[in-house]
């Protein structure tokens, strides 16, 4: 469906010049943008990109000629990145589920359905589940017993809810998505080798062969409205009180959430993040990509990681942390800077040994003498 460009502007609160009848059915970047599509020109290195491409109207940085660019038309936002959210809601055709509940979908006599619900093909929904209304079930779904699902949840194809989860208002779950499954918790009859070397820091004792027993995760997992769960991301439920996840959180593609852990509000956490069992995030936090957090610590309010940081003990709030032991990322990026030196320390101290070796063995020839 053809938006104006008008009212495109209104949506965003953008300022509009030239003209406000272009049709508009597409976003693209300013080389590919043909005739019905909104370049993403939002700063001046992509000047060059629109003499290329085909654009009649683009989304320009503060300052910018449209006329000087060859076009018809251009919004202008104080904060051009912030308004791309606006633009792609409005061009989102979604994810293409039927209105409805397909025939092939398996509901337990039990479950609840709210009016406007739409199921795809070859769901499924357990005894007792609750779906809000306006949800959108993807196809191969399965919903397990006594799950609640809140209003205007979208869950994509195939992905997966355990028993009694508990889901708020307008939560996004991406294709493969994994909430409420089994923590990892495991015991053994005796002292085990890990509990000895966490004890001691290195020496694991004389540990004899063991087996492993299950610990049972009787608790599920809370989402808080708002939430939205990458692909193949897996969160799983708490041993006995349940994993959480505050409302606003947005979690990326490969993540793992372990058991007991409890995520705050408006955390952004990044690709192939790990977070331990029974640790606890505050609010506001950012884990970079590959961010790992250690079991039962405790991130602050507003702390930042660069990727790939290894998170092994506490962190107060608003702090900024890198590197593997996390240490402050002002520290650490002077340790990588000294790391990147060490090849020639090295050698300036080889040539001062072959120079002290030198002068000594020149004090002993003159004492002989």
């Amino acid at each position: 469906m053809p938006f104006r460009l008008s009212e495109i502007a209104q949506a965003l609160g953008a300022r509009l010049e030239g003209r406000g009848d272009i049709e508009i059915v597409r976003a693209a970047e300013p080389a590919d943008a043909d005739a019905g599509a909104l370049a993403m020109a939002m700063a001046p290195e992509y000047a060059e990109g629109l003499s290329r491409g085909g654009a009649r109207a683009a989304l320009l940085w503060e300052g910018a000629d449209w006329r000087a660019l060859g076009l018809e038309a251009a919004l202008y936002v104080p904060r051009p990145r912030f308004a791309m959210a606006g633009i792609t809601r409005l061009l989102d055709p979604g994810p293409g589920i039927a209105p409805g509940i397909h025939p092939s979908v398996v509901i337990d006599p039990e479950a609840e359905i709210a009016a406007d619900v739409a199921i795809g093909p070859l769901a499924v929904i357990g005894r007792g589940a609750r779906i809000g209304t306006g949800a959108r079930i993807g196809p191969l779904c399965h919903i397990a017993e006594a799950v609640e699902l809140g209003e205007g949840a979208l869950l994509h194809a195939g992905v997966r809810i355990g028993a009694r989860v508990r889901i708020g208002a307008r939560v996004i779950a991406q294709p493969g998505a994994v909430i409420g499954a089994d923590g990892f918790s495991f015991v053994t009859p005796e002292v085990s080798a890990v509990e000895s070397v966490r004890a001691t820091l290195g020496d694991r004792g004389e540990t004899q062969g063991q087996s492993w027993v299950r610990i049972h995760s009787l608790g599920a997992v809370r989402l808080g409205d708002d939430v939205e769960i990458g692909a193949n991301t897996t969160i799983d439920r708490g041993t006995i009180r349940d994993t959480e996840i505050g409302s606003g959180t947005k979690i990326d593609n490969l993540v793992q959430v372990g058991h007991n852990a409890r995520i705050g509000r408006d955390c952004l956490i990044c690709g192939q993040a790990g977070v331990a069992g029974s640790a606890q995030i505050g609010d506001r936090v950012v884990l970079g990509g590959r961010t790992a957090v250690s079991d039962h610590i405790t991130l602050g309010d507003d702390v930042v990681t660069g990727g790939g940081t290894g998170v092994l003990s506490d962190v107060p709030a608003g702090r900024v942390m890198f590197g593997t032991p996390a240490t402050r990322m002002e520290t650490q990026i002077e340790i990588y800077k000294a790391q990147r030196r060490l090849p020639r320390l090295m050698a300036q101290f080889a040539e001062l040994q072959r120079t002290v070796r030198e002068l000594v063995a020149r004090g002993e020839a003159s004492r002989d003498r």
